[in-house]
């Protein structure tokens, strides 16, 4: 019975690696990475920005 488990466990892994590779794999989540910590420093930079000013209007 337990090789039977294993047998299934197995091929429910391969299967789903090859439709993680079908979607993009690892090239697509490597951009979608990239791209939102782009947005995220980006928008950290403009929020320390605004903080910065603010301080320099307010002594």
């Amino acid at each position: 019975m337990t090789v039977i488990t294993l047998l299934i466990a197995i091929v429910a892994l391969i299967i789903a690696v090859l439709a993680f590779q079908r979607t993009g794999g690892t090239k697509d989540l490597k951009k979608t990475t990239a791209e939102l910590l782009a947005k995220m420093e980006k928008r950290m930079r403009e929020e320390e920005a605004s903080k910065v000013e603010k301080e320099k209007v307010q002594p």
